[in-house]
């Protein structure tokens, strides 16, 4: 408890100081990329579980948070990502190149909180490819604006929120926790966030796992219900659905399970399975 109050702590100076007072998305595009794009409606910090992502992990990298010695309990950043009220969102809208170096302040709580938890490189929006956080800017980020402009600003926002919003924590006063053998109803996960936020979350699964959770906030960053719209549910398949008991499994990180394992510095990464709760 100290140590996570001393990281909030470090992290609202972090904070007050840029404000004064203050895996990939599926391929389908909703819009040309580099072409002029109306303003968003609404904004989603997308949350990864690694225990279910994590568990498909066959080769380590140094890039990769699943190759950690100890295992990642809590939900991690995937992105803050700008949508429509239709279920299309703007991508790629900017043609503004991702610089490491304007975000060094934020690299300890980037690399803590917001990892790639894959081997790949990532794509970014003009046939490059880079870290992680690259993608994350190039794609969503530049589409953030007049809310977030900058790059430094995109990623200490959603870290922001990631701090204030904290889910594995919202989960907990449900007493939903994280166990590899315990299910919990899909409708008392969605109402204790619902609770705890003041807005319905998104729920992806893999195999009847949470693999990724997504809380939407206005264009003012307050909590609001993420859209349940048929556009919504278009292009996925039934058994890409979330089922009506879910779970929050632990994984055993491959260093530890096998020290021989091969380092790659590469590997394909997974699809993902999406679901609108």
């Amino acid at each position: 408890m100290a140590t996570t109050t001393c990281l909030l702590a470090a992290w609202a100076l972090v904070a007050a100081g840029l404000f004064g007072t203050g895996l990939a998305r599926a391929s389908f595009a909703p819009a040309a990329v580099g072409k002029e794009q109306r303003e968003f409606d609404y904004f989603a910090l997308a949350l990864q579980w690694p225990g279910t992502i994590c568990s498909s992990t066959r080769h380590c990298c140094a890039v990769n948070g699943c190759c950690r010695k100890e295992p990642l309990h809590t939900f991690t950043i995937h992105g803050l990502w700008p949508d429509y009220d239709d279920g299309t969102w703007p991508s790629c809208c900017r043609r503004t190149s991702f610089d490491m170096d304007k975000i060094t302040p934020l690299k300890p709580t980037l690399d803590k909180y917001w990892p790639s938890l894959y081997c790949s490189s990532s794509s970014t929006c003009f046939s490059g490819r880079g870290p992680f956080w690259a993608h994350e800017w190039e794609k969503h980020g530049t589409c953030s604006a007049p809310a977030v402009r900058e790059e430094l600003q995109y990623f200490s926002t959603a870290l922001d929120l990631y701090f204030k919003y904290n889910v594995t924590e919202m989960l907990a006063t449900g007493d939903i926790l994280v166990s590899n053998g315990k299910e919990y109803a899909l409708s008392d996960v969605i109402d204790t966030i619902k609770h705890a936020f003041g807005g319905s979350p998104q729920i992806i699964c893999k195999k009847g796992s949470v693999q990724e959770l997504r809380l939407c906030f206005t264009k003012d960053l307050k909590p609001r219900d993420c859209l349940t719209t048929s556009a919504m549910y278009k292009n996925l398949s039934k058994s890409k659905h979330c089922p009506r008991k879910i779970s929050l499994p632990t994984y055993d990180p491959i260093v530890l399970a096998n020290s021989t394992l091969e380092i790659v510095p590469e590997a394909s990464a997974n699809g993902l399975y999406f679901f609108t709760s």
